[in-house]
């Protein structure tokens, strides 16, 4: 069932006599030191963390000095050192980012993380510095942190970034798992080029299929395999285990495909468990991989608590005067109170209420029942696109997202978090089946992945993904970039009806 035209072993015990010839397949192998796509020249790590160093350091020492601050060069240092940390463990001075490019907002998300980290370090030391002034010292640090990131672009424009050339093999199962989440989204390095399905089993998804392997192991598959990368010009073969694809025969392929100069990765069946919660190592000749549990205690869990308490009054405080202004338009546009109090379920199903500006006509929820059939979302949320029920300012307030804000009350009483996921309603949670059911086993968020990736316009399935990953792969930093590109969900207003 190999490729036609592939090379094939030359030899009728069944197995490969050796290792597949270079000569076969040139354009396959790579040589040592060779430019792997993704790879790309650009200004040395250590170069860029000198000048984020003194970009920041140094304005915030003539900032704080200029401003009457006691021990300026004391803050100006620890902020450097902070800043630092925070970029390195972020990964900004890395030349090569794995599978994601960095966002438009990454440097901002990186200078909230550095401010919400020194707000806990000012308040643990009781050191006298003023808020307002330490925020202007380090906002050079932010301009210089951007200048950077954009001078590490430019001198890598000369290359385009060139995504990996892959060929999907494995079971037909597998196979349209994988192709279908590889082509979904457009924030990694990879580009599917051809599936090579293990058996006779029809490929879901549309895809050039050049050739099968036999549903048994086969003296030519490591030969069929290169033989399908050579015709696609892929330079790696992602293989998907199965039953068909099993410990043996993988390891025979893995040996062939090396041997004739194709990369190989191994699809992992953790899908949505982050990368830097797993751990290999081994034992007895096994290969193992830890997964670091969820974190639910600890000093990141007691930051995000500081954090959320601290956002939720400041937030409070500055949107005042809009909080006020929104409250008199609902109260002048519509018949009703200004706010819709609403039971929601939180963290560990325990039930709270919720604040939102008031969007809809009274006795809303009277009506709902007779718009279950018009009901646009495929699970037990309901959504609809043109809700009769919504007032003409309500539709303003969704799109913009502005009706939530009241719930910095709920995140300031400790109901919510600033970051997680969606809160549901009672209803919805009865007809939560065990994986559904884990969303709850953190505090539902102000904001979260379901709001920066689609919000209504999200499958079901699509949203408990998204929510069931944040809530085994949250970090302080994750929170601080999604609050970040929270600003730019809100104001595309895509997916908020």
């Amino acid at each position: 069932m190999g490729l036609a035209g592939a090379p094939r072993p030359r030899t009728s015990s069944g197995r490969p006599s050796g290792p597949v010839r270079p000569r076969q397949l040139p354009d396959v192998r790579r040589e040592r030191g060779a430019r792997v796509p993704g790879r790309h020249p650009g200004l040395p790590a250590l170069t860029v963390l000198c000048a984020e160093s003194a970009g920041l350091g140094l304005p915030a020492w003539l900032v704080l000095r200029a401003d009457g601050q006691p021990e300026a060069l004391a803050g100006a240092l620890a902020a450097t050192v902070v800043w630092c940390g925070v970029r390195a463990a972020r990964g900004r001075y890395v030349l090569r980012v794995p599978d994601r490019p960095p966002g438009v907002l990454t440097t901002p998300a990186d200078w909230l993380l550095l401010i919400g980290v020194l707000a806990v370090l000012w308040t643990v030391l009781d050191a006298p510095v003023d808020p307002a002034a330490a925020v202007v010292a380090l906002t050079p640090g932010l301009l210089a942190a951007a200048g950077t990131s954009w001078a590490r672009r430019l001198t890598r424009s000369g290359r385009r970034r060139t995504a990996r050339r892959v060929l999907v093999v494995g079971e037909a199962a597998g196979v349209d798992r994988a192709v279908r989440l590889l082509t979904s989204r457009e924030d990694h390095g990879y580009r599917v080029v051809a599936a090579l399905p293990v058996g006779a089993a029809a490929l879901g998804c549309e895809v050039p299929v050049p050739g099968r392997l036999a549903p048994a192991p086969a003296g030519d598959d490591a030969s069929t395999v290169l033989g399908a990368a050579f015709a696609h010009e892929a330079d790696l073969a992602l293989v998907v285990p199965g039953a068909g694809l099993a410990e043996e025969r993988l390891r025979r392929l893995t040996w062939g495909l090396h041997d004739g100069g194709l990369e190989v990765s191994v699809l992992s069946h953790l899908s949505e468990t982050a990368a830097d919660r797993v751990r290999p190592s081994s034992a007895a000749g096994l290969t193992l991989l830890h997964i670091v549990p969820p974190l639910r205690r600890g000093l990141q869990p007691a930051l995000k608590a500081a954090v959320d308490r601290a956002g939720a009054a400041c937030g409070l405080v500055v949107l005042a005067p809009l909080l006020l202004l929104i409250a008199v338009a609902v109260r002048l546009t519509s018949a009703g109170p200004v706010f819709h109090r609403q039971v929601r379920q939180g963290q560990h199903n325990h039930p709270f209420v919720m604040w939102k500006f008031r969007t809809m006509v009274v006795g809303a929820e009277r009506h709902k029942a007779r718009l279950t059939e018009a009901n646009e979302n495929d699970g037990p949320m309901f959504k609809m696109r043109r809700d009769p029920r919504v007032t003409r300012l309500g539709r303003l307030l969704r799109r913009s997202s502005l009706d939530e804000l009241p719930q910095l009350i709920n995140v300031l009483k400790g109901d919510m978090s600033l970051v997680g996921p969606r809160p549901p309603l009672p209803e919805e949670v009865s007809r939560y089946d065990e994986r559904e059911l884990r969303r709850l086993a953190v505090r539902p968020g102000l904001t979260g992945l379901w709001q920066v990736s689609g919000r209504s316009d999200l499958s079901w399935q699509e949203t408990v993904s998204l929510d069931l990953w944040y809530v085994d792969n949250w970090s302080v930093a994750t929170d601080m970039g999604l609050m970040a590109r929270t600003l730019r969900a809100v104001t595309d207003g895509r997916g908020a009806y």
